[in-house]
């Protein structure tokens, strides 16, 4: 078993994963606009490997973006699915090579996911899950029910239920969980239970209003795409569901709960560093919620304003050519990537309003 770190380890082990590929490569695909992927697909299709690829009906860009790709992805030969509507979102990400090797990713295949995320990625030879996994593609690809067989195998929104409040109940010590909205009730009751029971709990994302007893710390330099939980520093649920209701209830997700020693290893080192380098988020660094709540509402109804006036697409725009080049080899789906880059700068200047306004209410109370 091996961890993907990203941003650092790239797309290089999925490329080279796919050219190891000697008789099949099934994909399935939320976000995509990874050129050196799509050229690692249609090579593989060349050489005789039966490549399929299982694509969203939709996601918040759009259905544009997904149609185009399953247009080129015919044009080169792969057979293509495409994704049932039941669900909201079908937001999974994990590739299967030649049905011995299980790609489980909390990244999209996308030049900002991989590049300037933080996520995870696990690759596995444990022929459990990739049976697992095989099960659910082929479910997927045909429309057919799923019910997984396996614990350590959590799917939304048939078992995650189960399975990761199980995984939680069994914190003895310590829990690390990287998470961009943990907003559930139920689960966020749960977190409490086991804050109260002496468990020390970290969160670096965003837990809630009802968020008692987290430590919690944002990211605000970059963005965080993986969803992670750390337990007792032996065991790790990996995967893409957040701990909150649509991604647990309303959409297709997938994730492994590992207990390999290199990878909870890796995985404990990578959030110590990401805890070290941050602060603690305003909900949590007034422990007695004094003199913090008047910041938060006034930056709250600048946020307001800011994400629905503020027009950033000019600016994304350039940000994108400065980072990609004009010429850059990485072929990206403009309106997709633009969106995503939107999000995350508003995010980042909702932030720093927050930090600007809270400065300038302590300054003022400082001189009354």
């Amino acid at each position: 078993m091996k961890l993907l770190i990203q941003p650092g380890d790239g797309v290089t082990p999925l490329v080279k994963g796919i050219n190891s590929a000697k008789k099949s490569v099934e994909i399935a695909i939320f976000r995509f606009d990874r050129q050196e992927i799509e050229r690692a697909l249609e090579n593989a299709v060349a050489r005789g490997v039966f490549v399929h690829a299982l694509i969203a009906y939709t996601n918040r860009g759009g259905e544009k973006s997904l149609r185009e790709l399953e247009a080129n992805l015919l044009a080169a030969g792969i057979t293509v699915a495409r994704t049932a509507g039941d669900l909201l979102r079908y937001h999974y990400k994990f590739m299967i090579i030649d049905r011995r090797t299980l790609y489980l990713l909390t990244f999209n295949y996308t030049y900002l996911d991989i590049e300037h995320s933080r996520s995870f990625g696990i690759i596995t030879k444990n022929s459990s899950f990739v049976q697992e996994a095989v099960r659910l593609f082929e479910a997927d690809t045909k429309r057919q029910p799923y019910t997984p067989d396996l614990e350590a195998f959590v799917v939304s929104p048939t078992n995650a239920r189960k399975q990761l409040p199980r995984f939680i109940k069994g914190a003895k010590k310590q829990l690390l969980i990287y998470d961009p909205k943990i907003s559930d009730a139920a689960m966020l009751r749960l977190l409490e239970e086991r804050a109260r029971a002496g468990v020390e709990i970290r969160v670096i994302g965003h837990s809630g209003k009802k968020g008692f007893g987290l430590d919690t710390r944002r990211v605000t330099r970059t963005r965080l795409h993986t969803r992670t939980i750390i337990r007792d520093r032996h065991k790790a649920f990996v995967g893409s569901q957040s701990l909150r209701q649509v991604e647990l209830d309303k959409r297709r997700e997938l994730g492994l709960i590992v207990r390999d020693a290199k990878v909870v290893k890796a995985l404990l080192k990578t959030f110590e560093s990401d805890w070290r380098s941050l602060k603690p988020t305003e909900e949590h660094a007034d422990k007695n919620g004094k003199g913090s709540r008047q910041p938060a509402k006034t930056a709250k109804k600048i946020e307001r304003v800011i994400a629905k006036e503020l027009p950033l697409a000019p600016v994304v725009r350039h940000a994108i050519k400065q980072v990609a080049g004009e010429t850059a080899e990485v072929k990206l789906k403009s309106k997709e990537v633009e969106e995503t880059v939107e999000d995350a700068v508003k995010e980042g200047i909702k932030d720093a309003l927050k930090h600007v306004v809270k400065e300038a209410v302590e300054r003022k109370t400082g001189e009354q």
